[in-house]
């Protein structure tokens, strides 16, 4: 496991599966453990699974080599989430590896990696699938509805914003958003709306998740919800919370109270506020119902696992896998709802269409050639020999070999462009250090001391911090008080534009294939049945390229492809009956339906198959 949260929840899902869960929580206990030639640590002899962090797999390689035994023991690694912390060139994987190079390695992600460094090319080949839409047809999880929200403000803020550079992709722009003349309306619709799913869905048990464009907004929201929605933290007795309850249902919209405790109705999760022990209990007393509303960052948009949270409420744009685990935050079933409802403030349309296609060619290659090696992992000597040089050049003026006289240097430089050279060059040679090492050609090591470059590269990224902080303090200019100028005036408010179902494009790809899969078995290509139903198939696709196909597209291709596959299907049903007739020969089976097109020798059904049946015997 990548996180502390995902390991607790695993162990605990083994558990309830009837596995003894053998954690280990420190690299002392780990180090002991990996040279350990037991599989078994309970006294009983039960099916037993050992459950550790990916972080204890860090720093020092030689406290995880099991090289030092030679017994009959075969390990296999499940890691879980491949698709985060399993970077070729992070010294986790390469750690993992040279623990026990013949251990077996099993990769599980909802979500492959794509790109440069996919989860295939880690990890091999797939060797099983379960897709979305066969998980929706189980039952394990739901459809999910977008809705599209628009911004609307009083005066043309776009030109005062633009005068401020805030419009320009920078942190400016952030401040905007923090602002609270934004985050309040922002804020009075998301309870408004989350109010009124309660009651339209009738369960005042469902949960909310707002993910903020940033820290600081998510800091304001809960600023202002403390002062306009949340109770005060006060006990209640009994009596009193049978009251309230009353008082909740004359009223549209009240959080609900809880007899007997302090009412607590939202939690900010965020790094740096409350202890980790805190946060762990916010997000528990969230699963518990006890808390309504969570306001996040980057914290809790994958693994969070709480089947009571249905809508979720996006206020900014996450990319590419990232995006479909945000996503499914909100997916779990829950007792008769049919979908999980994700309140779009940021507009993602674009984005979630890209990754959904990104994700529908990987399932469409699927159907192709797979890799059949990891080449594009491993280096060649030759590469690495040409990749150490190029970092000595690149460092060549400097004294790597002392972090003191080498900090001396660079202090003197105030050109952050050079700086940042030097820190490339610097972290090449630390990702290099782990690729050599997972490639095994450790003879290579001795070419550059990696770990005296990792401290200097500790050196190196202070002094670029301090001169990055020298750019800021002579460049300041201060836009706060110009930004709260330019919205003295602006009321902004937000309004939903539209509602759709989100579509995941491997329903699609499965519905296609199981469509040509039903085509593809039948043994009569010369039907005119059946050739009516492979000519709609080709009219279908002709004139648009699959791949491009837009979600509108999809959910109508699909519709069409469901019709024509249930044709081929009762066509293959009528076919394997008459086959069987002639015990499963397919040529007499053929051929009786081609002589009843014709009606010749007789339009008898049942005389033709006695004839043919005296012929074939």
């Amino acid at each position: 496991m990548d996180r502390i949260d995902l390991l607790t929840q695993a162990s605990r899902e083994f558990r309830s599966r009837g596995l003894v869960v053998h954690n280990i929580n420190s690299r002392e206990a780990f180090a002991k453990d990996i040279k350990s030639t037991s599989a078994i640590h309970n006294d009983s002899g039960k099916r037993e699974i050992t459950v550790v962090n990916i972080q204890k797999f860090q720093d020092d390689p030689d406290v995880v080599r099991s090289s030092d035994y030679a017994i009959n023991l075969q390990r296999v690694y499940f890691l879980d989430e491949v698709h985060r912390s399993y970077n070729p060139q992070g010294s986790f994987l390469a750690n993992l590896t040279e623990s026990d190079p013949q251990a077996i390695k099993i990769g599980l992600t909802g979500t492959p990696l794509l790109g440069e460094h996919t989860s295939k090319v880690l990890f091999g080949n797939y060797f099983h699938k379960y897709y979305y839409n066969a998980s929706i047809a189980d039952g394990y999880t739901l459809r999910l509805i977008r809705e599209a929200i628009e911004t609307r403000y009083k005066l043309d803020l776009a030109k005062i914003l633009e005068e401020i550079k805030v419009l320009e992709g920078s942190q400016n722009r952030k401040l905007l958003y923090a602002h609270e003349k934004f985050v309040e309306p922002m804020l009075d619709y998301i309870v408004e709306d989350f109010g009124k799913s309660r009651i339209t869905h009738g369960d005042k048990s469902i949960g909310a998740m707002v993910i903020c464009d940033s820290a600081d907004q998510a800091k304001m929201m809960t600023e202002i919800f403390v002062k306009k929605y949340a109770p005060k933290p006060v006990q209640v007795s009994e009596p009193e919370a049978e009251y309230l309850k009353v008082a909740e249902d004359i009223v549209e919209y009240k959080f609900t109270p809880l007899p007997g405790r302090t009412i607590t109705s939202h939690a900010l999760i965020l790094h740096d506020v409350g202890t980790k022990d805190e946060r762990k209990q916010w997000v528990e007393d969230f699963k518990d119902g006890q808390i309504d509303i969570l306001f996040v960052y980057n914290m809790l948009l994958t693994g969070f696992d709480s089947r009571r949270l249905k809508k979720l409420y996006l206020g900014r744009v996450i990319k590419a896998h990232n995006l479909l685990q945000a996503l499914t935050r909100v997916n779990r079933t829950y007792k008769k709802f049919r979908y999980g409802y994700v309140v779009d403030f940021a507009d993602i349309q674009t984005e979630f269409d890209k990754t959904n296609q990104a994700y529908f060619d990987e399932l469409k290659a699927e159907l192709g050639d797979e890799l059949e090696n990891y080449s594009d992992l491993f280096k060649t000597s030759e590469e690495i020999a040409a990749d150490i040089n190029a970092i000595k050049d690149a460092l060549f003026h400097f004294d790597i070999t002392n972090a003191e006289r080498f900090s001396q240097q660079i202090s003197a430089i105030q050109d952050r462009k050079e700086m940042r050279e030097i820190i490339k060059a610097l972290n090449d040679a630390r990702s290099l250090y782990n690729l050599i090492r997972l490639s095994g050609k450790y003879e290579q090591l001795a070419d550059l001391d990696f770990r005296k470059l990792a401290q200097l590269s500790t050196e190196a990224n202070n002094h670029l911090a301090l001169l990055n902080q020298r750019e800021a303090l002579a460049s300041d200019h201060d836009t706060t008080n110009l930004l709260n100028i330019a919205l003295e005036d602006v009321i902004f408010a937000f309004r939903k534009v539209s509602e759709a179902e989100m579509i995941i494009a491997d329903e699609l790809k499965d519905t296609l294939r199981r469509t040509r899969e039903g085509l593809a078995g039948n043994f009569d290509p010369r039907d005119p049945a059946f050739i009516s139903l492979r000519e709609e198939l080709e009219r279908l696709f002709r004139k648009k390229n699959l791949s491009e196909i837009t979600q509108k597209q999809m959910v109508s291709n699909i519709a069409a492809l469901n019709d024509i596959h249930a044709r081929a299907r009762e066509l293959e049903h009528k076919n394997q009956l008459l086959r069987a007739k002639y015990a499963n020969d397919a040529k007499y089976a053929r051929l009786h339906k081609r002589l009843m097109e014709k009606g010749e020798p007789t339009p008898d059904e049942r005389k033709l198959f006695e004839a043919l049946s005296s012929l074939k015997a």
